[in-house]
């Protein structure tokens, strides 16, 4: 009788605990700087605005890159005169950025005109896993063409890279829209 007495209490002891549920994963919070901007301070055919909080790395032929230290990223801009090879860099550029078809979910194009600064471009937003998640183009269309892409210096894993790449496509955009010639 004991026995039974002891092994009723043992299961009603035992029964009383909460429910074990599994943990759900935490997520990675990112906090980014308020943006603050400057104009590029190197000597170039073209000046833009970039953000103060990055780093400028000066590269041959008039190329940059722009460093993101914090985010492990760097947009990566070169730089070529037009000597009546437009057609011949367009189709450069649109290649590289189809070549990112292979592990793309989607391309989203978005063009760019500023007929009184002559600055005309197109930026393509590369969803999924691809190497690099923005890649652009810009050009006065006689003289001169950039080049920018956008890369993280990580495993691409697009869910995660999200808001970096939101951040950073803001930095672009003013990049694009703030761009001079200067010949």
């Amino acid at each position: 009788m004991r026995n039974i007495f002891l092994l009723i209490f043992f299961i009603f002891f035992i029964s009383c605990k909460e429910d074990v549920l599994p943990k759900p994963k935490a997520y990675l919070s990112l906090t980014y700087p308020k943006k603050s901007y400057e104009k590029l301070k190197l000597e170039r055919p073209y000046s833009f605005d970039i953000l103060k909080n990055t780093t400028v790395i000066n590269e041959t032929n008039n190329w940059l890159k722009i460093k993101y230290p914090n985010l492990k990223a760097s947009i990566d801009i070169t730089y070529r005169p037009v000597n009546k090879n437009l057609k011949e860099l367009l189709t450069e550029a649109e290649k590289l950025v189809f070549k990112h078809t292979v592990k793309a979910e989607q391309i989203i194009p978005k063009d760019f005109v500023n007929s009184n600064k002559r600055v005309f471009g197109s930026m393509y937003e590369i969803t999924g896993n691809a190497a690099s998640q923005i890649q652009f183009h810009i050009t006065d269309s006689t003289n001169n063409f950039i080049k920018g892409s956008l890369y993280f210096y990580i495993k691409p894993n697009y869910d995660s890279l999200l808001p970096a790449v939101a951040y950073i496509k803001e930095d672009i955009s003013r990049l694009v829209e703030s761009l001079e010639w200067k010949n």
